[in-house]
């Protein structure tokens, strides 16, 4: 880890060719949601088609995948085998490599739980992904119990996102509110496990152990229930357009909290939902991309 740490800037848009295709733009893959936890993959889902995938395919359990499916037409969806209470089960390897097979990226944890299925559906896509990931909520939770991370296929970029609490179940520590030490834990679990680290929180700190992004967009509105979903579907979209994992996680950080900026103004930030970023996030693009051209 570096003695001193400078803050880099916003990275650049990525490259939107006027005569791209669905798979110029990336497939992506996000695997969530669970009974009554459906709209966390919903969120994350829709928040990467607003961010420019040219496919967003949602594996959920099946029952929840007529939920899912009417949430949004242009998300395509897959069922995931439950038992007769709707829970998930286990997902067999060759099942899990056929979901993965064709994908630009994959993201997995927004709303899908803690079982023990969801534990070893974690630990087959960390041993055999070979194209970026997002580790989010409980795909999180269910690596700190199992010591996960440790047995990753390092050959594949990876991206965890947790909030504090999550963050301190992973290293067993607690979490102190001061910046310095905040990026010093963070820079340091990720230059040990080989990943970057996006450590949400009021400045959102994004580390690869070697770089830093502290972020400055956002306000109190965002600090609601399925925010962090949003989060993940764009940085899970932007990896899938090829942008290399800081940069992608620091730009998506940035545009997620100007989409909070832009609907706290529309709004007030006391009665904001998260779907209310996935509305905004067009025009937080926009703004971007014209800050961009007069670069």
């Amino acid at each position: 880890m570096p003695e001193q740490f400078e803050n880099e800037p916003v990275p650049v848009l990525p490259d939107r060719p006027e005569d791209g295709h669905k798979g110029t733009f990336g497939k992506v893959l996000i695997i969530g949601g669970s009974s009554g936890m459906s709209g966390a993959v919903c969120l994350s889902s829709v928040s990467a088609l607003r961010t420019g995938s040219g496919l967003v395919t949602a594996a959920v359990p099946r029952s929840i995948q007529a939920i899912v499916a009417g949430y949004e037409p242009c998300v395509m969806t897959t069922g995931l085998e439950v038992d007769a209470d709707g829970h998930l089960i286990n997902v067999p390897r060759d099942r899990v490599e056929a979901l993965l097979a064709g994908k630009d990226a994959i993201a997995i944890g927004p709303g899908l739980g803690q079982s023990a299925a969801v534990r070893d559906l974690v630990a087959i896509i960390l041993e055999t992904c070979r194209v970026p990931l997002v580790l989010d909520a409980d795909a999180l939770n269910v690596s700190a119990d199992s010591g996960l991370l440790e047995k990753r296929n390092k050959s594949a970029a990876c991206i965890i996102t947790p909030h504090p609490g999550e963050f301190s179940r992973l290293t067993r520590q607690n979490i102190s509110i001061d910046d310095d030490t905040r990026i010093a834990m963070a820079a340091d679990f990720a230059q040990s496990h080989q990943l970057t680290v996006v450590l949400k929180g009021p400045r959102t700190v994004v580390t690869n152990g070697e770089r830093l992004f502290i972020n400055t967009t956002g306000n109190s509105g965002m600090a609601t229930a399925g925010s962090g979903d949003v989060l993940t579907g764009i940085v899970v979209s932007l990896l899938g357009q090829r942008m290399e994992s800081f940069e992608a996680a620091a730009l998506g950080v940035n545009a997620h909290g100007r989409a909070g900026n832009i609907a706290a103004s529309e709004l007030g930030p006391r009665g904001m939902i998260a779907s209310d970023l996935l509305t905004a996030l067009p025009k937080a693009w926009e703004q971007m991309e014209s800050c961009q051209a007069t670069l």
